[in-house]
C-alpha cells in the first residue's frame, strides 16, 4: 500500500500516455513495488572481484545482470534495513548505490581518461562518480550545483570514492555555462541530469505522488528549458551531449530534445 497514492489527475495522464488499461494497471502495480537493491563497484578503490567476495562472504546474495558491465550489481536476498547503506565497504567507498536506470546516461555517454565533460547538475554525485571511474580519474570533470547544501553532499561523495579529476562549482546552471562561454572554455561531453518531476522515482520516493501536479511540470519544463538553451555555446564541435531526466513527462523529455534539435545545430 502507497503511503502517498497517486492523484486522479496523474492516473489520467498516465492512462492517455500508456493508451492500453493493462499497461497502466501494471503500472501501478509497480508503483507499489520495492526497487531491487542495486549499487556500482567504485573500480577506482577495488576490483569488481575482490568486492564480489567480500560481499558474498557477509552473506549477500549477489547478480550481475550485464556481462558488458560487471561492475553493476543487484542483492538478491533481503538484508536487514540500512544494511546496505551502513555496510563498512560503503563506508570506504568501494561502491556507490545506484539504480540501474541512474547509471545509463553515463554508460551512453561513454567517457573516458581524454575527455573533458562537464555534469551541469551533479549533486549528489552518482553519475560524478561513475564518470571518474570510467575515466580513471584522468582528463576533467566540471561537477556543478546550485546550493550549498547539495555541493556539500557532492563533495563528501566524491571525497569517500577517492575521486580526484573533478573541479566542483556553485552555480545556477544557466549562469556556469555564461562564464564558462565568456571564458571559452568548452567541453567535449556534457551531462545534463536536470532537475524534474521525478516520476520515476515513485517506488524509491513515495513523496513523488503527494507533491506531483500539472503546474509542477509546466514549471520544470521552462527552467529546463532555460539550462539547455545556453548549453550548446560550451559544446565542443562534434562533442555528445546526454540530457536525462527521470520522468516520464514528455515535456521534460522529447519536447525537451525536440527544442535543442529546432533550435541549435545539435543533432
Amino acid at each position: 500500500m502507497l503511503k502517498h497514492p497517486p492523484k486522479e489527475k496523474f492516473i489520467e495522464r498516465m492512462r492517455l500516455l500508456l493508451n492500453d488499461e493493462e499497461d497502466l494497471q501494471k503500472y501501478l502495480k509497480t508503483a507499489e513495488s520495492h526497487p531491487r537493491k542495486s549499487f556500482r563497484v567504485n573500480t577506482l578503490k577495488i576490483s569488481i572481484t575482490d568486492l564480489k567476495n567480500r560481499l558474498e562472504e557477509k552473506g549477500w546474495k549477489i547478480k550481475q545482470p550485464y556481462k558488458s558491465h560487471p561492475e553493476i550489481m543487484v542483492v538478491e536476498n533481503e538484508l536487514t534495513p540500512g544494511e546496505l547503506g551502513n555496510s563498512l565497504e560503503h563506508r570506504l567507498g568501494y561502491y556507490y548505490i545506484q539504480e540501474i536506470t541512474s547509471m545509463m546516461p553515463i554508460i551512453a555517454l561513454d567517457v573516458n581518461e581524454n575527455d573533458s565533460l562537464l555534469d551541469l547538475c551533479a549533486s549528489p554525485g552518482s553519475k560524478t562518480t561513475q564518470a571518474a571511474m570510467f575515466m580513471k580519474n584522468a582528463g576533467v570533470i566540471f561537477a556543478n550545483d546550485i546550493s550549498i547544501g547539495r555541493v556539500s553532499i557532492l563533495v563528501t561523495n566524491l571525497e569517500r570514492c577517492g575521486v580526484t579529476n573533478v573541479i566542483v562549482t556553485r552555480h545556477h546552471g544557466t549562469e556556469l555555462c555564461q562564464k564558462m562561454k565568456n571564458h571559452k572554455t568548452y567541453f567535449n561531453k556534457i551531462l545534463i541530469d536536470a532537475p524534474c518531476s521525478g516520476e520515476g522515482n515513485i517506488r524509491s520516493s513515495p513523496r513523488t505522488f503527494l507533491e506531483w501536479s500539472p503546474g509542477l511540470i509546466k514549471g520544470l519544463s521552462q527552467k529546463q528549458i532555460k539550462l539547455v538553451q545556453k548549453i550548446e555555446a560550451i559544446l565542443e564541435k562534434n562533442g555528445e551531449l546526454i540530457y536525462s531526466t527521470c520522468t516520464h513527462a514528455p515535456e521534460e523529455n522529447e519536447e525537451i530534445v525536440q527544442y535543442l534539435i529546432d533550435n541549435g545545430n545539435l543533432e
